[in-house]
């Protein structure tokens, strides 16, 4: 038997491949399946079954693809009713892999239909389990993404279903097996997660706040929604995806690898509502820009940054890439549902250039620049970090304007004076000043390298102060 976690930075997203005497099966697939078929075929294997811990909702899943390039069977847990042909597992029922055994168990909480896989060899030995978004290193999944489906679904309720799948279902299973989750730190589907991306139950029952043996049902669902952020806004949209279906991967990249000359480029910019993304490290794009264009790095978190701040899949979008990367691109944009990419500025923004076209560029500072700035005038200072980042350390007085937040927030921005912008290391702070330059605001001056670089000079911060010792 091959177990392989096939781990997704961008996403923080894990799916797997299970292999076994010819068999195989994918937990949890991305958008882009031709991974998946080739690591099939490394190993001569057949893919047998799909299965689905959840509908998923920070990402667009591979299984409609992958089922019909297969003939795969798509699996899902009690209650799902997915809009096309899907087995809908009984809890408890089995499959076969090979000389392995898959039991689906339902485990509620995170939504209705959640459910995990356990792993069981030929011996009937249970080796690991597949918790999707039920059960993570060092946290759960949160209980908000479903609560809309109707009035009585709050998130307390599905707390509630998750306090008792938790303690029913995932507790008593042996101290031994692996827990494999489906995100690791960085995803938006939970508060607390660990860098690590497996361990025992065992370690999770005594390190995994949700796993107390003495923790009451209340004092669950208390600490489970304390600090619990909004979701992002395209979360619904990847949910409503993954029920209904989608395009082919295929007919977004036909559609999407359009090279457009300059003035095509600037043709369909001008009919179109299209907007202008720009995926260039941030670097290039402070340098020189087209005006109006919205920077999100594909060097950075780019496809949770797409959706949290782009918020509607269906918007169409225009790129300017760096060469070589339009491939890439259209295909992370499509991991979460932004598949209506029109094309892309062929040459790039040298191309645009040697046509004579208009550039914009952002004022940009090292940290020595700065802390000189600080002294000479009475700027004010935006730090665009979550707010768990900002309290933990941050320039005094500066105000928290999270990144997220620019849109709800865009009154507390000064518009007729000069303002300082950063975040921890220079990308998201790059992205709220393209969106503020895109809405009229030519006033920010972006500091380098972020806090990162703000600690190493003499800048008054709540990390060196006598208030914070």
């Amino acid at each position: 038997m091959k177990l392989e976690q096939i781990y997704t930075g961008c996403l923080a997203q894990a799916a797997y491949y299970l292999e076994s005497n010819g068999e195989a099966a994918i937990f949890d697939p991305l958008r882009e399946v031709q991974p998946y078929i080739e690591r099939a075929a490394k190993d001569n294997a057949k893919i047998k079954y799909i299965f689905e811990t959840h509908f998923h909702a920070d990402f667009v899943s591979g299984h409609l693809d992958l089922a019909k390039k297969t003939d795969a069977q798509i699996v899902y847990g009690p209650t799902a009713k997915p809009n096309f042909e899907a087995l809908i597992a009984q809890d408890g029922q089995e499959f076969k892999v090979g000389n392995y055994t898959i039991r689906a168990i339902h485990t509620p909480g995170h939504t209705l239909e959640s459910t995990c896989y356990l792993l069981i060899d030929e011996n009937n030995k249970t080796h690991g389990i597949i918790t999707g978004d039920t059960l993570f290193i060092g946290d759960v999944g949160r209980p908000d993404l479903a609560q809309s489906l109707t009035e009585e679904l709050t998130q307390e309720v599905l707390a509630s279903h998750l306090y008792d799948s938790l303690r029913n279902k995932i507790m008593p299973l042996p101290d031994d097996i692996t827990v494999y989750p489906s995100h690791g730190a960085g995803s938006a589907c939970g508060k607390n997660m660990s860098k690590e991306t497996t361990d025992t139950l065992g370690n999770q029952k005594k390190t995994n706040y949700a796993l107390r043996a003495d923790m009451t049902k209340e004092e669950f669902i208390e600490e489970l929604l304390d600090g619990l952020g909004k979701p992002p806004a395209y979360f619904p949209q990847n949910v409503m995806m993954n029920i209904e279906g989608y395009d082919s991967i295929d007919s977004v990249l036909d559609k999407g690898l359009n090279p457009l000359s300059p003035t095509a480029f600037k043709e369909k910019a001008e009919s179109t509502d299209a907007l202008i993304l720009d995926v260039r490290p941030q670097d290039e794009f402070v340098k020189d820009h087209i005006p109006g264009s919205i920077f999100i790095g594909i060097n950075g978190a780019f496809a949770p940054w797409v959706g949290a701040l782009i918020m509607d899949v269906n918007q169409p979008l225009l790129l300017v890439t760096p060469r070589g990367k339009e491939y890439e691109t259209i295909t992370r944009l499509s991991r979460v549902g932004f598949d209506n990419t029109l094309g892309y500025l062929k040459g790039g923004i040298e191309t645009w250039k040697e046509e004579g076209n208009e550039t914009d560029s952002i004022r940009s500072i090292s940290p020595e620049s700065f802390e000189q700035g600080l002294k000479e005038n009475n700027f004010p200072v935006i730090d665009s970090r979550k707010p768990g980042e900002f309290n933990n350390g941050h320039v005094i007085d500066a105000v928290n304007i999270p990144l997220d937040y620019v849109n709800e927030q865009l009154a507390e921005i000064p518009k007729n004076s000069d303002f300082y912008i950063h975040c921890a290391g220079g990308y998201r702070s790059v992205i709220m000043a393209s969106i503020l330059k895109s809405r009229g605001y030519h006033n920010m001056i972006n500091v380098e390298k972020g806090f990162g670089g703000i600690k190493s000079t003499g800048i008054k911060t709540t990390l060196n102060t006598p208030e914070s010792a």
